[in-house]
């Protein structure tokens, strides 16, 4: 009973900080208002406020849940650190793709009136938010991007039928959900297939790794400088793609130089094996999740507090109009931006375990790979301002690396079962000394033993004589499942339905505020 009501203690304490959040805003908002207050403008704060939280416990765990499950970053300290570059990036560099889901989703020319717009961003709010409390409720992760572009859609086609949805940006938005997971798992499994080669097939794989890992650091530093000159401090100085491109270059060149020469150092011991390589793995991985961090954080607070500016932009200027451009105030930015960091803190924790350990094995290599992965495709689609799913590339990621992990071992399995096959009969002294030194070897010569292999064995015709039953029995290759079919089945069948459910719920509320107001 104790340990019953301890958790229920725990979950009470939770949802009261959320409360305390909302009131918040309410309280805030409110204040904004001048002498008279809107009670639609505070609703919908409230809404996006609700929304942003949402988005911290569903959505975030996709930055931090590879750096956990391979157990580079304890729980708590990826929750400080996804939440300070969370807010971080959402404040300094989330205004394009805010604009986007603003405007780009349906035509506003085509409302009838203000009254209207606001009905239907109000619908798009609370849809969203309440789809992304069931999903989490239910630990089914999601994707905030699908549940708001699918209410903004339904809202709009209930309020003005079909011809006000903008179908060339709603195909380069769906064209996205495909391209994401794709690029994230082919992005994340070149790296993983980069570092295999590089680094864990190598006879000397320590002194690999310290030739091959300040690269990939350095690479991430330009990547990261890259982006913070051309986004961040882009509302300060206004820096050309190719002099950001260039300033990040000295900073990669400098972190290359400094790793390199630290990993030299008498003093920076190294375990043997894998465990060794992947220690030098632990700092890079950390500073990609903070970098993935910031990127989401610029790029999905625009599922938040989109809807939300452009309501406050129809209250505050007093045009009658809709404006497509306006500025984002900045108490709206701090409303997703802390709003989405407090979802995290309180309930982003048990999404960060099914990210990092119940899809596939990880361990820091791989953990890197994919955040890496999640960085770069992100960065690019923020820059783009293209509202993709952060969802469907880190997961796409974790899948790239556990089917590549499933290939290689495919690919293994089936050369040993060609060295068997191309020995003698019994002889299995000999079979064990060829696996040995194929083991010990790196790529290029495993590559020739195994030519040289089939060649003798074409000139001996079969020493062993085995019968075509007795070859096919020895090259078979069992199917090693690394990852788990069931979530694969599970995020895709949540993805396929969200947008539907989203743009059904947001019709119904929008019909329902209608009615009420009207």
């Amino acid at each position: 009973m104790e340990k019953a009501m301890e958790k229920s203690r725990i979950e009470q304490v939770r949802f009261g900080l959320g409360l305390i959040f909302i009131l918040g805003i309410m309280l805030y908002t409110a204040s904004q208002s001048g002498g008279e207050v809107s009670i639609t403008l505070v609703i919908a704060a409230m809404v996006g406020g609700y929304m942003a939280m949402n988005i911290g416990a569903n959505d975030v765990a996709n930055n931090v849940g590879p750096a956990v499950g391979s157990r580079a970053l304890t729980l708590g300290s990826a929750l400080v650190i996804a939440a300070i570059f969370e807010a971080a990036g959402a404040i300094i560099a989330g205004g394009e793709v805010v604009g986007t889901i603003r405007s780009g989703i349906i035509n506003p020319a085509l409302i009838p009136d203000t009254d209207t717009f606001v009905w239907i961003m109000m619908a798009a709010l609370m849809a969203g938010a309440l789809w992304l409390n069931i999903a989490t409720a239910t630990g089914a992760p999601v994707s905030t991007t699908h549940s708001i572009v699918g209410a903004v859609l339904g809202a709009g086609i209930a309020a003005s039928g079909t011809e006000i949805v903008n179908w060339g940006k709603m195909g380069e938005i769906a064209m996205s959900w495909v391209i994401s997971p794709v690029m994230g798992g082919i992005v994340a499994a070149g790296f993983l297939y980069l570092i295999k080669r590089s680094i864990t097939y190598q006879t000397d794989m320590i002194g690999a790794a310290r030739r091959v890992v300040p690269w990939l650091v350095a690479l991430m530093a330009w990547t990261f400088t890259t982006y913070l000159l051309l986004k961040g401090l882009g509302k300060i100085m206004k820096v050309s793609v190719m002099d950001a491109s260039l300033y990040g270059l000295a900073m990669a060149v400098a972190v290359f130089f400094f790793l390199r020469w630290r990993l030299a150092q008498p003093d920076r011991v190294l375990a043997e094996g894998k465990q060794g390589v992947n220690s030098l793995f632990t700092i890079p991985l950390i500073f990609a999740a903070a970098l993935l961090s910031f990127a989401h954080g610029s790029n999905d607070v625009a599922n938040a507090i989109g809807p939300l500016a452009a309501i406050v932009d129809v209250y505050t200027t007093g045009a009658g109009s809709v404006h497509a451009d306006a500025p984002i105030p900045l108490w709206v930015m701090l409303i997703g931006a802390l709003g989405i960091a407090l979802g995290l803190a309180l309930y982003g924790p048990k999404v960060i375990r099914t990210i990092g350990t119940e899809i596939t094995e990880l361990d820091q290599m791989r953990a890197y790979c994919i955040a890496m992965s999640a960085t770069i495709t992100v960065i690019i689609a923020s820059q783009m301002g293209m509202p993709v799913s952060s969802t469907h590339i880190a997961v796409g990621g974790v899948f790239g690396v556990g089917f590549l992990r499933e290939y290689l071992k495919k690919n293994y399995d089936r050369m040993m079962a060609e060295i068997k096959a191309h020995h003698p009969e019994g002889d299995q002294e000999a079979i064990e000394a060829f696996i040995s030194r194929f083991a010990r070897a790196d790529i290029a010569t495993k590559d020739a033993m195994l030519r040289d292999l089939k060649a003798r064995a074409k000139i001996d015709q079969d020493p062993a004589h085995f019968s075509k039953l007795e070859r096919k029995g020895l090259r078979k290759v069992y199917r090693h499942e690394l990852v788990k079919r069931s979530q694969l089945m599970r995020i895709a069948a949540a993805w396929v339905i969200t947008v539907p459910a989203t743009a059904v719920m947001a019709a119904l509320i929008f019909f329902m505020i209608r009615g009420m107001v009207a």
